[in-house]
């Protein structure tokens, strides 16, 4: 047997939309903008994924009632974290955490998830992090008291040019 190509695709292409205004077409990831054509003529030999976002930029809730995230789910969070939201380490390294646990009844959805490696899990789950979803349906973390004793809130690490005062402003 012919083992050259595998059975499926093993690329895999993340293509964003604007839902206010699809006309102008979508972006791929780490790219740019491209035409519906050139996103056929990719997916020849590639899987493509079309995630479509609202005016802040978030991914559109693709959520299911189970426990762990779905494929789609995963690079809808991949889309909008870009990696560890406390470090910043690359998404292939990262696991899907749910903000409000599942265990607590946490809902497996997009508004409920974010990407943390395994070390920053720990933080989250061990030493004293927390994290909340800002009204930009984004994710920020919340050190302990003993890192700032006013835990204020910290924009996830490919956002921290932003604060929550500025962006209510």
């Amino acid at each position: 047997a012919d083992t050259t190509f595998s059975a499926k695709p093993t690329n895999g292409l993340l293509w964003t939309w604007s839902a206010d205004n699809p006309a102008l077409g979508g972006d791929l990831q780490n790219m740019g903008a491209i035409t519906e054509a050139t996103a056929r003529l990719l997916s020849c030999d590639t899987t493509i994924t079309r995630i479509i976002l609202n005016p802040d930029g978030v991914p559109l809730d693709v959520g299911l009632k189970e426990r762990l995230f779905t494929p789609g789910q995963r690079k809808a969070l991949l889309v909008r974290d870009r990696g560890c939201i406390k470090c910043g380490t690359h998404a292939g390294r990262c696991q899907a955490h749910h903000v409000h646990h599942w265990s607590d009844g946490g809902p497996t959805d997009l508004d409920n998830g974010c990407l943390l490696c395994t070390s920053c899990h720990d933080d989250v789950h061990h030493h004293g992090w927390d994290i909340i979803m800002g009204f930009d349906r984004h994710p920020w973390l919340v050190p302990p008291a003993s890192i700032d004793p006013k835990r204020r809130p910290i924009p996830s690490y490919h956002r921290r040019t932003m604060r929550l005062d500025d962006a209510a402003a």
